[in-house]
């Protein structure tokens, strides 16, 4: 159901470069029973949006990509795997929201974020937002902060355990960081040399410029590896890994998918891509951590709405550091 007023939303009616994004006025939805409407204020442009819009999976997966993405069109118009915003309306039965709740919310695959309204099941994965920042910077905690923190799950992160993230100032990375060092791990932290001063003020112990090193070469192990970049594959650094340790495949592709079971039982070490389903008590974590001062989020710029070619254009490029800030609503 919806209604006739409308809102103004991101749109790509086709596959391609940031040009094929574009606004366009949709119908603002209305919650069925179960939902909740969120008035959306933020959400990012991330690697994920690329992705889809561009349809650029990693090697093996177009025919996953097609299936889940569309094949001559796009399934999920309006893109935007995050939000945050405001509640504005709630269906019938919902009583863990009310409309004026703060929220951060993830409808991931779903997509939906790059629109002034964005419906959700009101039992997904939406939380509070933190109460010590405004929904522009709250936003910036989602994606990443939910990816590494699933990822985390597969493993026990505990004082003295060693943990190397590889692309350690993106979205994903500089999560990644804050919250093993936050479980007192060592964190060793793998950019550029440009970033060596973010990476260790989110906690990481040490920073290795990829630049002039690589990590692999010298016989150092960790406990756990985490790879933000996808040029991590298990041939490459299961040496580097520490008996009974774990790599963590944030970006994988089709090989990589089907060797990891494998990989996993002849050596000991567990190899896996799974960073499982976005809950609300996840989110609702992140939101603790960050009122409590033990998580920030890392932004890196912000565009408006109508600059939403421009945002896309820059998370091409590959140099972002941390987050891109989408201002669907402007303060």
């Amino acid at each position: 159901m919806t209604t006739n007023a409308t809102m103004t939303a991101a749109v790509h009616r086709r596959f391609g470069p940031p040009e094929v994004v574009h606004l366009e006025q949709l119908p603002i939805p209305v919650p069925k029973a179960g939902e909740v409407v969120i008035r959306v204020h933020a959400s990012t442009v991330s690697i994920a949006d690329h992705r889809s819009r561009a349809r650029d999976v990693p090697r093996g997966l177009g025919f996953l990509a097609a299936a889940g993405l569309g094949i001559l069109r796009p399934r999920r118009r309006v893109l935007g795997m995050d939000a945050a915003g405001v509640i504005d309306a709630v269906g019938p039965g919902v009583s863990s929201f009310a409309p004026g709740d703060r929220v951060i919310a993830l409808p991931g695959a779903a997509f939906g974020g790059h629109a002034e309204y964005l419906r959700m099941p009101a039992d997904g994965p939406i939380a509070l937002a933190p109460s010590t920042l405004p929904l522009d910077e709250a936003i910036a905690l989602v994606f990443g902060g939910f990816t590494a923190y699933g990822f985390f799950k597969n493993v026990i992160i505990t004082p003295g355990t060693t943990v190397l993230v590889n692309g350690a100032s993106g979205a994903v990375g500089t999560a990644a960081i804050q919250l093993a060092a936050q479980r007192g791990a060592h964190v060793s932290a793998v950019t550029s040399g440009k970033n060596t001063a973010l990476v260790t003020a989110l906690g990481a112990d040490e920073a290795i410029d990829y630049t002039r090193e690589d990590f692999t070469a010298d016989g150092r192990t960790w406990d756990v590896i985490v790879d933000c970049v996808g040029n991590a594959p298990f041939t490459r650094v299961e040496h580097s890994i520490n008996p009974g340790g774990t790599l963590l495949l944030v970006i994988n592709d089709l090989p990589g998918m089907l060797r990891a079971r494998g990989q996993s039982r002849r050596t000991g070490k567990l190899v896996t891509g799974n960073v499982g389903s976005p809950a609300a008590a996840d989110l609702a974590e992140l939101s603790a951590l960050t009122d409590a001062g033990q998580f920030r989020p890392v932004i890196d710029r912000g565009y408006d709405l109508a600059d939403i070619v421009h945002a896309h254009r820059y998370v091409d490029t590959g140099r972002k550091v941390g987050n891109v800030v989408l201002r669907v609503r402007p303060a």
